[in-house]
């Protein structure tokens, strides 16, 4: 009845294509169930960066609904498969297998403001749903910005490192499974800026990033 209800109010539309009728239709999940692809950003973080995809399409839309339009809903079928490519670069070699090393997902750090307005962080929220899907796996949310830093959009590479540069910290009493495979997860990597300023805190922190994996690559 809730359901009904609130499809009359706010019809349901696939988050990846507006298809009438369903949150996230069998298309769009056969758009995202493929094998990572190797990025390389302008900004090099100094690890492997792995992406679902480029960033269009209902790669795209996804982001952008779950970012500006409040579709909290998407954190399930983006999880689901930044999961199944973690479990691909499992059984790939790019990531030791459960039996010999657990993973810790790290979310990138975003803006305390951008978080409180989306309800939460998105990125950590699809963090969650990925690493139910996996043995030995847990979300380590421990990065942080310090101070105040602008929106990204719009910017340029250098003006990315210099809104950035010192800014992303290590939360305290944050902590990662010892020995742990290290991700760092994102929605999309745009110039390498955050994710290469993020490989550099943990880096400082004794914490060594193994690869980057994000839902799309701009």
């Amino acid at each position: 009845m809730m359901r009904t209800l609130l499809d009359l109010i706010l019809p349901m539309e696939c988050g990846g294509c507006a298809a009438a009728g369903v949150a996230w239709c069998p298309r769009c999940r056969a758009e995202l169930a493929v094998e990572p692809i190797v990025v390389e950003p302008r900004v090099s973080p100094g690890v492997p960066c792995w992406a679902l995809g480029r960033y269009s399409g209902p790669r795209r839309r996804a982001v952008l609904a779950a970012k500006e339009r409040g579709r909290r809903d998407l954190a399930e079928p983006l999880g689901a498969a930044l999961g199944s490519a973690l479990d691909w670069l499992r059984r790939e070699g790019e990531l030791d297998p459960p039996e010999l090393a657990s993973l810790a997902l790290v979310p990138a750090p975003t803006r305390s403001r951008a978080a409180r307005m989306r309800g939460g962080d998105p990125v950590t929220r699809t963090a969650s749903v990925a690493a139910r899907a996996l043995p030995r796996c847990t979300v380590a949310p421990v990065l942080g910005l310090a101070g105040r830093t602008r929106d990204s959009v719009g910017l340029t590479v250098d003006q990315r490192q210099r809104n950035l540069a010192g800014r992303v910290q290590l939360r305290s009493g944050s902590s990662i499974p010892p020995r742990a495979n290290v991700v760092l997860l994102d929605d999309v990597i745009t110039t390498g800026t955050t994710a290469r300023e993020s490989v550099r805190t943990l880096r400082r922190a004794g914490i060594a990033v193994t690869v980057v994996l994000v839902v799309a690559s701009a």
